[in-house]
């Protein structure tokens, strides 16, 4: 299959699903992804913003993965799936989805393809059209979707937290577990619960003022056009940016706010049903302290992320974070509509990371994936490595006695650079210890009272830095290899 087969294929499947063709830039994105483009080279071959063109692209890719039931289609994958497609015959289902069975792409082409009856298009178009609410996106700061790996419960429980109305969810753990990879997967199956969604990074560290004036700026609806881009279409249907009442003004946001009162973005979360999320929390935290100290002059975001917490709103906010917020502790519980997830690693679906990289030896990928506690970033490296250095034999790699780390020092170094003297003391001692180890018998080299000691236990364990087992009834401590060879290392 070549690319235009493929735009053909895409095409006639969209005619099928929307009874609307491909316009120019859809295929334009279609292109791109076929020839491995960035969303900004496209964008400056058509003369579009890079952020209409993803959003654009995000609708494209849900709507083929809607089209193709329980495929997964994002910009990374798009040429893999069509190649390996080999089907026969579409047929609407119950489901709403598109069944293809079993005969080769060409079929599809056909113009003899039967026509589904007029009543079960009439309901597969029913429930196609109720799942594109009209809402307004803005994922500017989104990075592009890659592969994504099976988080199936991950997704059922976040999922649950927002249709039941929890107002805060902080999704944290290692860097290049997943946090970005999950929340990008969650966006399409809960969108159509929220009249505005909103992606923005902390990775350049903005006053909180900023932020609130950006947040106001798009959930007011008020932001700047970009001319030379057609409003957002969904099913032929513009969506039109909401405009202000004659003589009104968006105001800068009230000074209560930024001193943790209620106001501004707070007024905008009870009007609309909004999503918010915001990526790279840690990057206001400070280094040094212990998990979760937010830097000076950066304390009111604590006080903002609390307030969204407890003030009355049906919107929800997601934090994306290395380390877990300290202040969160207190506002989170089962029955309390603020939530949290650490992510762990994946387990047995890593071996596909094995499988794409063309690694040999299936028998060993199990051994990988606990070595390197399924961690995506990290597998990807390694694989990267064992293809490069040993022709992808897994046995060859593994065969050294030292665990490898390569260019995970850096990353792990990101990680452990920020630890207080104290957790560096701590984490030494679970990296020398043979057996997962019982804090109330600590080494007397170790100079910390109990209930120090406990802090700085907590502290790591928001920042996915150590393991908790059970033995003999109580709680024991370890800390992952990879992070063990790291820690050694460096002694």
């Amino acid at each position: 299959m070549d690319i235009e087969d493929a735009l053909k294929f895409t095409d006639n499947l969209a005619l099928t699903t929307t009874e609307k063709h491909l316009d120019s830039l859809q295929k334009a994105i279609l292109r791109g992804a076929w020839n491995n483009q960035k969303y900004k080279e496209i964008a400056q071959h058509h003369n579009r913003s890079e952020k209409y063109v993803k959003e654009v692209g995000f609708k494209l890719w849900k709507l083929l993965s809607v089209a193709l039931g329980e495929e997964q289609v994002c910009k990374a994958n798009f040429r893999a799936k069509l190649e390996n497609l080999r089907v026969s015959n579409v047929s609407l289902v119950g489901n709403g989805c598109i069944n293809i069975r079993n005969i080769s792409a060409d079929t599809f082409y056909s113009p003899k393809v039967s026509q589904p009856e007029a009543q079960d298009k009439d309901k597969f178009n029913e429930k196609i059209s109720n799942s594109e609410p009209k809402i307004h996106l803005d994922l500017g700061d989104a990075p592009e979707p890659n592969l994504f790996y099976n988080r199936t419960s991950e997704l059922s429980t976040l999922e649950n937290w927002i249709l039941g109305r929890t107002r805060l969810i902080t999704i944290y753990g290692l860097s290049g577990i997943g946090k970005t990879a999950l929340t990008l997967q969650l966006i399409p199956q809960i969108q159509h619960e929220f009249d505005r969604i909103i992606w923005r990074s902390l990775r350049d560290a903005p006053p909180l003022a900023s932020l609130q004036t950006d947040l106001i700026k798009f959930l007011s609806q008020q932001q700047e056009t970009n001319p030379p881009n057609p409003p957002l279409s969904r099913g032929g249907e513009e969506i039109q940016p909401l405009s202000p009442g004659r003589g009104e003004e968006i105001q800068p946001l009230s000074p209560p706010l930024s001193k943790g009162g209620l106001g501004g973005v707070i007024n905008y979360l009870r009007s609309h049903r909004c999503l918010l999320i915001l990526d790279d929390i840690q990057t206001i935290f400070s280094s040094g302290q212990l998990a979760g100290t937010y830097q000076p002059r950066y304390e009111n975001y604590g006080a903002f992320f609390k307030q969204i917490a407890e003030s009355s709103h049906n919107s929800c906010l997601i934090l994306l974070s290395w380390e877990k917020p300290r202040e969160i502790a207190a506002v989170e519980g089962e029955n309390r509509p603020c939530k949290s997830l650490q992510l762990n690693g994946l387990g047995p679906e890593a071996q596909e990371i094995f499988r794409e990289k063309g690694l040999a030896e299936p028998e060993k990928w199990s051994q990988l994936i606990d070595l390197y506690r399924g961690n995506p970033l990290w597998l990807n490296i390694i694989a990267t490595l064992i293809q490069d250095l040993f022709g992808g034999s897994v046995s060859e790699f593994l065969s050294y006695d030292t665990l490898f780390l390569g260019d995970l020092e850096s990353l792990l170094q990101q990680q452990c650079d920020r630890l207080t003297a104290s957790e560096q003391q701590v984490i030494s001692w679970l990296a020398s210890a043979i057996e997962p180890a019982d804090i109330s018998k600590k080494p007397d080299n170790l100079q910390l009272s109990p209930p120090e000691l406990l802090k700085v236990m907590q502290s790591l364990g928001r920042r996915s830095l150590v393991e908790t087992v059970k033995q003999n009834g109580r709680s024991h401590f370890t800390i992952e290899p990879a992070i063990r060879e790291y820690i050694t290392n460096k002694k």
